[in-house]
């Protein structure tokens, strides 16, 4: 594996986080009522999604093949990703929102809110990746 598919991973992760924070920011502010609550919430979850994106990442580098051996034909690997990582962040979000505002029904609604538009912005943010060439050696056969 080379050093530059970490680094597009790196960067993916670091776009995802600045998007995906905005939006936790402005749901909380929302959900909550309290623009301090919503830019806590948000903070908070930017360490452990840092994290968590990467993680997801590198899994889903290894896994590239559907159970036949074949590549995976890019939008059906897109969503299946953004189904798994929207599971992994939406539970992330709520128990994070819950702790930190102290009330389980918002760390609910932040929760439930957020699988919508979250799902839509990652799909997004996906295939634009997916026409990036940063950190690839060489260019994959697009579908």
């Amino acid at each position: 594996m080379s050093d530059s598919s970490y680094k597009r991973h790196l960067a993916k992760t670091i776009t995802w986080r600045i998007i995906g924070t905005l939006d936790t920011i402005l749901l909380s502010w929302i959900v909550t009522g309290d623009l301090f609550l919503g830019l806590k919430i948000g903070v908070a979850e930017t360490i452990t999604k840092l994290i968590l994106y990467y993680i997801h990442e590198r899994v889903w580098f290894k896994l590239n093949i559907d159970k036949n051996g074949q590549p995976l034909d890019s939008r059906k690997r897109h969503i299946a990703k953004t189904i798994t990582w929207r599971f992994v962040g939406t539970v992330d979000t709520m128990v994070l929102a819950w702790i930190i505002s102290g009330n389980p029904l918002s760390g609910l609604k932040i929760g439930v809110a957020e699988v919508i538009t979250k799902m839509i912005l990652y799909y997004l943010h996906e295939r634009a990746w997916y026409k990036i060439d940063f950190g690839l050696k060489r260019r994959r056969n697009r579908k």
